[in-house]
Parts: structure tokens; sequence; C-alpha cells
């Protein structure tokens, strides 16, 4: 199956993909400012840019999308029905990237939380995940 877009304009349509502040990481930073943490974003001296890093635990979270980065077991993570071959060579190289950033920053001494985006729904079971005074990690 052929793009439905010309390649300029299919560069428009995914520029617009948002890495930042997505809804997803603002429901975390949220959570954890409402939990009396005080974090720091998007670090870049740090390997992988984490969406939020917290020194004083020398914790990093990073809030990801079960789509594109491939929720195992997520209803979520599914395989589009076109250009398969390409979603899941796509998909695979970001998997495959998340783990080597870890592997870094575990090596540097950071304990490393990933936050999936399904599980925003259950505030109250992520809220105790998250609570780096209890050490329920």
């Amino acid at each position: 199956m052929t793009d439905v877009f010309t390649k300029s304009k299919r560069s428009e349509v995914m520029s617009l993909i948002k890495n930042r502040n997505t809804k997803p990481e603002l429901a975390v930073r949220s959570l954890l400012h409402r939990m009396g943490f005080r974090f720091r974003l998007h670090r870049a001296d740090l390997p992988g840019k984490p969406d939020i890093v917290l020194p004083r635990y020398k914790t990093v979270i990073f809030v990801h999308g079960c789509f594109w980065h491939r929720h195992k077991g997520c209803r979520f993570a599914y395989t589009p029905k076109s250009r398969t071959d390409f979603w899941l060579k796509k998909l695979e190289s970001n998997m495959v990237r998340d783990q080597l950033v870890k592997a870094d920053l575990e090596r540097l001494g950071w304990r490393v939380i990933t936050v999936w985006e399904c599980e925003l729904r259950e505030p109250g079971q992520l809220a105790n995940r998250l609570d780096l005074n209890r050490e329920v990690l």
C-alpha cells in the first residue's frame, strides 16, 4: 500500500508529533509534584535525555507511549496493518535504543523507571510505584 501523502506532506504531518510535554508526561509530572517531588526535565547531559530527572534520588523517569515503545502485553502496542515491515523495523529500533539508554544510565549509577502510558489509568497504583521515599520500586 502506498502512502496517501507526498513525501513533504508526510514529513509535515510527522513533525507535528510531540516528543516533549506530552499529555502522559504532564500527568506524571503533575502526580510527582503533588507527591512533593521536585525534578528537572529533559537533561541533555544524560543518555537519552530522560523525561524527568530526580537528582536527589539519582533517579530518571521515562514516560513511554505503549505504541511507540512496544509495551509488552499491552493492547495499545499493536502493529499497524499497512507497511508492516516498515513499522516492525521502526518499533524494534525504538526498543533497542531504549535498552541501550537504560543500560548506559544504570552504568552511570542512575535508577531508571519507565512509566507506560496505559499506567496513567490507575493513578493510585502509579503513585505507589513512584513513591521514592518508601522505596516501592
